[in-house]
């Protein structure tokens, strides 16, 4: 028994340095701060959040004060027997990933759903990729990124599951282990959040549940560093859901250099085989 513990905790280990071998090469942790400076440097892709400024920003300050009005005292008290001197700030912590959570949760189900479709597309048509957009919708000619999209043929967002919100309940208790278990619930965050950033590209892409599967597989490392980060910076208090958007556009940005680099290899390895 002793060595089969041994053997999965070596196996686990193993995955685990592939995987951050994976996300630093990948650098997809960058994404997220490359969408914050296009989002800035990009004015038509303001729209979409303008147009929800009012119910996203109150509906993000509401959430942020009544958790830690609700919550953080009793968290700090419990974690101080948990955590020693680091219990405020990881009470902090566990609160904010809390608000940003149910934040998320009213508002991509009540508010911003379409307007973060539209931040998506218009971002990838910023970087050129028209064909791709025009699988999950209308583009017009004429006028800025925004104003190009027409009707939409596919809706892809999905909505928060109970299924997602039962497993971001049961790594809540991570919070409770100090440093170390903040740190492993961020990960485990962004491991789970990562992939879903892509769910518009995906349809886009036509792929169907296994081809999605393997895709992310493949690119564990880099959904992970992208989730954690994006992660982060919603947990921001009352700018998490201006810093959904941002995400958005790091995704898109993320998805059209993937775009870029699936055209380019088949031309490399058809130059390569001319070449021998």
């Amino acid at each position: 028994m002793d060595e089969r513990v041994k053997n999965v905790a070596a196996e686990e280990a193993r995955q685990f340095r592939a995987m951050t071998t994976d996300a630093v090469k990948s650098r997809a942790y960058l994404y997220p701060i490359k969408g914050v400076i296009h989002f800035v440097s990009h004015k038509d892709l303001w729209k979409p959040l303008l147009s929800k400024l009012a119910p996203t920003i109150s509906t993000g300050v509401v959430v942020t004060l009544a958790c830690f009005a609700a919550l953080y005292l009793p968290q700090a008290a419990v974690m101080a027997f948990t955590s020693g001197p680091v219990a405020a700030v990881s009470a902090a912590v566990l609160t904010l990933s809390e608000s940003s959570t149910i934040t998320n949760l009213i508002s991509r189900t009540f508010f911003i759903e379409e307007a973060l479709i539209d931040t998506f597309d218009g971002t990838l048509l910023s970087k050129g990729c028209n064909n791709l957009v025009e699988e999950g919708r209308q583009v017009k000619t004429g006028g800025d990124n925004i104003q190009r999209l027409g009707k939409l043929i596919k809706k892809p967002f999905a909505k928060f599951t109970p299924n997602a919100l039962i497993r971001y309940l049961l790594y809540l208790p991570l919070n409770f282990i100090p440093i170390v278990g903040t740190a492993i619930f961020i990960v485990l965050q962004g491991k789970r959040n990562g992939p879903q950033t892509h769910q518009r590209y995906f349809q886009l892409k036509e792929w169907n549940k296994r081809q999605r599967e393997v895709f992310v597989e493949e690119h564990r490392g880099g959904y992970t560093a992208f989730g954690v980060t994006a992660f982060l910076l919603e947990m921001i208090p009352f700018a998490n859901l201006i810093f959904a958007f941002t995400n958005t556009v790091g995704a898109a940005l993320w998805a059209a250099d993937l775009e870029k680099t699936a055209t380019t290899a088949p031309r490399l390895r058809e130059q390569a085989m001319r070449a021998e």
